[in-house]
């Protein structure tokens, strides 16, 4: 069975109050979200070392919401 790999530009982190593994792309890195299995809001780390990624810094407000909100179009 062939295992799916990560893409390269993708880390692997762990849920900082259950310890459930979950992966990103660097660039949510400092974004806040809620863990999958736990449903804990918890900050993305930056990327190790050596990935050639900048070290992030955190987002302020709701980091979490990731999608515009509906509303009515004027008009």
């Amino acid at each position: 069975m062939i295992q799916p790999t990560m893409g390269e530009a993708e880390f692997k982190f762990y849920c900082s109050h259950c310890e459930q593994p979950l992966k990103c792309e660097p660039r949510y890195a400092g974004r806040q979200i809620q863990c999958p299995a736990c449903q804990v809001l918890i900050n993305i780390p930056n990327p190790p070392a050596g990935t050639g990624f900048t070290q992030v810094y955190p987002e302020s407000g709701h980091t979490w919401d990731t999608h515009a909100p509906k509303g009515k179009k004027a008009g």
